[in-house]
């Protein structure tokens, strides 16, 4: 087994745009910065439009195995692919497993965001309830906290 370092995600699902943008606006009011959220969906000018105000710059396009042209920003993306660009190969669903979670929870992940949504994740071990408090009562579907993290 290879150590990887990951962090502990949250993360919720959107079940659009608008949604999403209120819930990144809660998690930004308590105190979760930029550089702690990561957002993935679906390649829709609004999505791409959604990452250019949360990360202040162009998103990342990518072609993703279960979704197909996506948009997406952060260190969830980063910890997923962990350099071998084992996201696009394998799909949301499959990588998801690299920072703790379910091999269904993935599946979920995945089918919410085929299906339109927009995966918000938060890195944040210490405030990890804070944020899963938050994506909750912002509508973010499915939320979960990372069982574990740092190895495969």
């Amino acid at each position: 087994m290879a150590d990887v370092e990951t962090g502990r995600f949250t993360i919720g699902v959107f079940k659009d745009v608008a949604s999403a943008e209120r819930g990144i606006d809660a998690l930004k009011r308590q105190g979760f910065p930029a550089e702690a959220l990561t957002v993935l969906a679906k390649e829709s000018p609004d999505t791409s439009g959604l990452l250019q105000k949360v990360f202040g710059r162009t998103p990342d396009k990518m072609d993703l195995q279960g979704i197909g042209p996506a948009v997406g920003a952060g260190s969830l993306l980063s910890a997923l692919d962990a350099g071998a660009g084992n996201l696009a190969k394998v799909g949301l669903a499959s990588s998801l497993k690299r920072v703790g979670f379910q091999p269904h929870d993935g599946r979920i992940f995945e089918t919410l965001t085929v299906r339109g949504g927009v995966l918000v994740a938060v890195r944040s071990e210490p405030r990890a309830a804070d944020a899963l408090s938050t994506l909750h009562c912002y509508g973010g579907g499915n939320a979960a906290i990372g069982a574990w993290t740092g190895r495969l």
